[in-house]
């Protein structure tokens, strides 16, 4: 007995079997539609009551433009077939002429600024601005030229020797004293000379002032030196309470401390045609033996400018 697997009852084992191409059907080309001129006229005909019914009336109205439609060329069912993408077409100069003509229309709407005459006072300002600078930057050139030439110096202040000739008290606190400084002044340049126009030395006593003197004016040459003897007087210079001991305790164990401050207004001259002033403060910290005949043991001099 025959058995079948086919599941559809239509279909016997004796039945032919029909075979179905299964390749695409070949493309064929879409109908183009109809296309119309400009100069064509479309016609309408409208029946008219009270004529025949054969006779029409024709109203000719200007056609309208129709829209192209573009015509494609389709290929044939071809299996190795690639569709290819159109060309780029190059991009017009119209398109860039008519972006220009634009730009052009619209920075046309735009008004320059108007030239403003400038004011004969702000020329006279920047005149005298850059006259201003060329002087300071020529006066630095000068300046700097002549110092490396001459290449100048502080002189030097210093205490070469003191004599501490008396000192007693009067009333148990007026100071009275005498001291006798020899001062050396030192020019260390070798192009320059030096004039000290004003010289005023104070002598002070535990930081109390006992005693000034005025010196009169010098000149020092270059590489040279010269010694002022200045003699310190103090009379009836009251001290406070406490210093007189104090006086009495360093006069008894031989070394007596004083200190000189000095104000000094130096003129460096440089070739004789450039010179320029300045102010020194030289001071010393110094001991002396117990008088009548003290002499120098100790010293500490600096100058500040």
């Amino acid at each position: 007995m025959y058995h079948s697997d086919d599941t559809n009852p239509h279909f016997y084992p004796g039945d032919p079997v029909v075979e179905f191409d299964t390749r695409s059907p070949p493309s064929r080309p879409r109908p183009q539609p109809p296309r119309r001129t400009s100069t064509e006229r479309v016609r309408f005909e409208i029946p008219q009551t009270g004529r025949r019914s054969n006779e029409r009336v024709h109203f000719e109205t200007p056609p309208k433009p129709l829209p192209q439609y573009p015509t494609h060329n389709f290929p044939e069912a071809n299996p190795n077939f690639t569709l290819q993408p159109p060309p780029k077409s190059p991009v017009s100069h119209s398109t860039g002429r008519s972006r220009s003509s634009v730009q052009h229309q619209q920075t046309s709407l735009l008004h320059a600024p108007k030239s403003r005459r400038t004011k004969p006072v702000a020329w006279l300002v920047a005149a005298f601005c850059a006259l201003f600078w060329i002087i300071v930057i020529v006066g630095g050139f000068i300046v700097l030229i002549v110092y490396l030439v001459f290449q100048p110096r502080y002189p030097r202040f210093d205490l070469s020797s003191a004599t501490f000739n008396a000192a007693y008290l009067d009333m148990g606190y007026l100071l009275n004293a005498d001291i006798t400084l020899l001062l050396n002044f030192t020019n260390p340049n070798t192009k320059v000379n030096v004039d000290f126009n004003f010289i005023a030395m104070d002598l002070y006593y535990q930081r109390i002032f006992v005693a000034t003197r005025y010196v009169d004016p010098i000149s020092v040459m270059s590489r040279s030196s010269m010694f002022l003897n200045v003699e310190l007087i103090a009379s009836q210079v009251r001290l406070p309470s406490g210093i007189p001991t104090e006086l009495q305790r360093q006069v008894g164990n031989g070394r007596v401390s004083f200190e000189i401050r000095g104000v000094v207004k130096t003129r460096s001259r440089l070739g004789g045609i450039f010179q320029y002033s300045y102010w020194l403060y030289p001071q010393c910290q110094f001991e002396v033996t117990s008088p009548p005949s003290g002499v120098l043991v100790r010293k500490r001099c600096v100058t500040n400018r």
